[in-house]
């Protein structure tokens, strides 16, 4: 792929990569909750998320989900289901007894934690099927007959390279400036806030 054709894909892959929705607010409430790490790594996961779904629609896979109704729906209903669980956890935690926050320290629980963030991550990605349609659209005007594995892996890299640039510096930015703290000062709101985004995104999906 050359420079000329590469550009426009990644031109798009970072309008649609700093579009605001349920990653930003996972993103930001596990740097707030869970430490700068934990921002990273969830970032990371849904960089990797974001990417296999480039790769799986590169390959032509993407048109078989949207193309599958049961399977497309499926997807969707996993991903609203996985929304409330985060939004059920974002409450529960919320409401539990204070917990003192600690410098990070690289403790078997610390480092499930940052486990946790990339899983986190990587399904909000994942059981997200419009991803297909997005890059089924995207994809559409670079995937040409006959193109090689190099090609469809440029692709992967460029979308999920990008989007885990995008949550990586948005964790970064927080962590690195005096907005970490006033969000932890007010991390109940933060947590509500967040809870609400998820619940409502969630039922957006279930009531369309």
């Amino acid at each position: 792929m050359t420079f000329s054709a590469w550009l426009p894909l990644a031109t798009i892959c970072i309008l649609g990569a700093i579009s605001p929705g349920p990653s930003l607010a996972l993103v930001i409430n596990n740097t707030v909750q869970k430490g700068q790490a934990t921002g990273l790594a969830t970032a990371i996961g849904h960089g990797v998320g974001v990417g296999l779904y480039a790769l799986i629609t590169a390959a032509g896979l993407g048109l078989v989900i949207t193309q599958t109704p049961w399977l497309f729906s499926a997807i969707q209903y996993a991903g609203a289901a996985f929304l409330l669980y985060m939004a059920f956890n974002i409450i529960r935690s919320s409401l539990a007894a204070a917990k003192t926050r600690g410098d990070e320290d690289d403790s078997p629980a610390h480092k499930q934690t940052k486990f946790v963030g990339f899983g986190g991550g990587f399904l909000v990605a994942f059981l997200n099927p419009k991803l297909a349609i997005f890059f089924l659209a995207l994809f559409s005007q670079f995937v040409k007959e006959g193109q090689g594995v190099g090609d469809q892996m440029i692709m992967m890299a460029t979308a999920g390279g990008i989007d885990a640039l995008w949550y990586a510096l948005v964790a970064l930015g927080i962590g690195s400036t005096g907005i970490l703290h006033w969000l932890k000062a007010n991390s109940v709101w933060v947590d509500r806030v967040s809870a609400v985004v998820f619940i409502l995104l969630a039922a957006a999906v279930v009531l369309r």
